[in-house]
């Protein structure tokens, strides 16, 4: 059985337990949260948060990058979020390699020049926060007056420190 089959055999058992909600379009708490895919960030529970209160943007590393904007400004502009957070991650996989060591890998695994794309690693997990904040508020689609904010979750103690 794949895994896919399995998941498919847990919704049954989700769905008993869901129930008909009927939440809302719009997240309950008009914020919108920046973070990585890591497996071992499971940003609601982290949060306290439940179904409908946020929109939850992830993607390698939980860097703010041209689609993660775009999907910031549908959430603002659509959905009515005033509120951002970047969350990122001790221990990250964006952490673990370079930029040209990559491109060589991809280059001998897949044979692509992919020379000239950016997968956004970084070293620092506080400066990539700070990096990524300063991103969102430079940019001409994310309104001034919405607050953003940073932090690190740690993936050891599932605990959380504030970036300024």
């Amino acid at each position: 059985m794949s895994y896919f089959e399995q998941f498919m055999k847990a919704n049954q058992a989700y769905v008993a337990l869901h129930g008909e909600l009927n939440l809302p379009l719009k997240p309950k708490t008009r914020v919108a949260i920046v973070t990585c895919m890591d497996s071992r960030l499971h940003v609601a529970q982290a949060l306290g948060l439940a179904l409908g209160d946020a929109h939850i943007l992830r993607n390698a590393g939980g860097r703010v990058t041209e689609d993660m904007i775009r999907s910031l400004v549908i959430s603002q502009q659509q959905m009515g979020t005033r509120e951002i957070v970047v969350l990122h991650h001790t221990d990250c996989g964006a952490q673990t390699f370079q930029n040209e060591s990559f491109h060589e890998h991809l280059k001998n695994e897949l044979g692509v020049d992919v020379s000239d794309q950016d997968f956004l690693p970084f070293q620092d997990v506080e400066e990539s926060v700070r990096e990524d904040m300063q991103l969102l508020r430079e940019s001409p689609m994310i309104p001034d007056d919405v607050v953003i904010s940073g932090a690190v979750y740690d993936v050891d103690t599932g605990s959380m420190r504030e970036v300024y």
